[in-house]
């Protein structure tokens, strides 16, 4: 019964992934927010995979059996998220874009808290908990967002004439 109420929260998650993904295409620039979210979940997969296979993190219960990573939370919701997050900083300054950073990490931090502590969606091992997320969440949010940056500052960037 447990496993099933799992799987339905995983469902309502890929579900929720899902629309608000085409949610978010529909503000420009969306070559910005697809740069975003394809970098966000290439980032993610690889961190969650590394943590996964080290032992630090365990999935027991998934929707997609092949992955041994949090396939919804790294391919689709986490990288939602950023997006979310750098068209909220887009103008901002950098204490604007420190007080965003943790209106987005704190409440992340708190549902993974909630979903290791009373599900078997996500289980800590050897060491790894909340607050270690907690600071790999911000760490990737401000490498994507610095990352972003940088390709908005070489895609501005005038094309030489051929000679």
């Amino acid at each position: 019964m447990r496993n099933q109420l799992e799987k339905t929260i995983l469902r309502f998650l890929l579900v929720f992934g899902i629309v608000t993904f085409f949610n978010l295409i529909r503000k420009p620039p969306v070559k910005d927010w697809l740069i975003i979210f394809l970098i966000k979940g290439y980032i993610s997969s690889i961190l969650d995979k590394l943590l996964v296979r080290k032992g630090y993190i365990d999935y027991p219960v998934k929707l997609f059996k092949s992955f041994d990573i949090s396939f919804i939370f790294d391919y689709l919701l986490f990288p939602v998220t950023c997006v979310y997050f750098n068209q909220f900083t887009k103008a901002s300054t950098l204490p604007g874009i420190i007080a965003k950073l943790f209106a987005f990490s704190i409440p992340m931090a708190i549902i993974e808290h909630i979903l290791e502590k009373k599900t078997k969606l996500i289980s800590f091992k050897k060491g790894w908990n909340t607050y270690r997320s907690f600071i790999t969440v911000n760490i990737t949010f401000i490498l994507v967002r610095i990352l972003i940056g940088v390709i908005r500052k070489a895609d501005n960037t005038p094309v030489p004439e051929n000679r």
